[in-house]
Formats: structure tokens, sequence, C-alpha cells
């Protein structure tokens, strides 16, 4: 929990400047002290929030894991069905590949950089993963398809594989992609 006052605009510095960067950059690629330095963050203060890079880059991909979780409750809030949801969430994926400076998915760019599953980086992607999963999961038993772990097992690879394609490719058609293949999820009720 952050500390109240400066020291919390101090830690807000830290996250923004890492995600850029992080994310830009690679999470290896980066270190502390040029997250403080670009932060204009003293290294005492950096301790005080963060034991280390490693609850750095934690705190990075959890900060993007709430702010994805708002925005699909959000999306889910304001469809008007659950197949609507779907599909909102595969054009919001699309438009996010299409957009200036992506670079992939942070939290596949953080697994192929911390593949030991036990270190706390590898499991705040899973944490995001099973999230994600949860939440496609019972809006595809919403949907009424016969098998929607299955179904939902389809669409998060299918999202994993054209991030990757909008990365090395072209994201248009990847966002395509993405949305065809959910269409055709959802012929299947």
């Amino acid at each position: 929990m952050p500390v109240q006052g400066r020291w919390s605009e101090a830690r807000e510095r830290l996250l923004a400047t890492a995600s850029k960067l992080f994310y830009t950059e690679g999470i290896r690629a980066v270190g502390v002290d040029r997250v403080m330095a670009e932060a204009d963050v003293a290294r005492g203060t950096f301790y005080r929030h963060f034991d280390g890079k490693d609850d750095l880059v934690r705190a990075y991909l959890d900060a993007r894991h709430q702010r994805i979780g708002a925005g699909l409750a959000a999306a889910k809030e304001a469809a008007a069905s659950p197949v609507a949801f779907l599909e909102t969430v595969a054009r919001g994926i699309g438009e996010e590949m299409c957009s200036e400076g992506f670079r992939g998915c942070p939290f596949i760019n953080a697994a192929a950089e911390y593949p030991e599953r036990k270190s706390a980086v590898h499991q705040a992607v899973l944490a995001y993963r099973d999230h994600f999963h949860e939440v496609l999961q019972e809006t595809f038993q919403q949907v009424g398809v016969p098998d929607p772990k299955r179904s939902t097992d389809a669409m998060v690879a299918l999202r994993d594989g054209v991030m990757v394609a909008a990365y090395l490719g072209d994201p248009q058609t990847a966002s395509d992609t993405l949305v065809h293949g959910v269409a055709v999820l959802l012929a299947d009720r």
C-alpha cells in the first residue's frame, strides 16, 4: 500500500516510468537505476516502496492487471448481452494491437523474461491470466455454448497468438483474425 503524500507521488512516478520502459525496451534490459533516474526518485525512496526490481516488476504487472480488470468490468456493465461483451473484448484487443507503440502482450513478454513459475513476477502473470480466463468462461457459460471451458481456452489461445502476430506482422490482420475467431466460437451455441 503506498504511503500517503509525496511518497505516493514518487511511487506513482516510479511505476509510470517502469511501465513505459519495461514495455518498450524489455524488463531485463532496464535496470532500477535507470528507472529511478528517469522518475527523478532517490534510491532510498525507491526502497521505501519496493523491495527490489522483482517487486517493481510485480507492481507494474499488478497495475496493468487492475487497469485491464477495470476495463473488462466496465465493458461487461455496458454490454447489452454476454455476446456483445465478448465481441467488445475482441474488438478492444484488436484496437490495442493496432495502436501506436504496440509491442505485444506485457504479460506474455514478462513470462518470457521470467520463466521460473514460482517467481513473484511469473505468479503475477498467472494471476492475470486466471482472472481473464475466469471472466471469459463465466461469459461463455452465460452465452450457452456447449463447452464454456473449451471456448474460453480457445479464445485465450487465439488472443495470445494474435498478440504475437500483431507485433511481428500486420496488426489489422491479427485484429480481424481475433474478431473472426470469436464469432466462430459464438456460433457454437
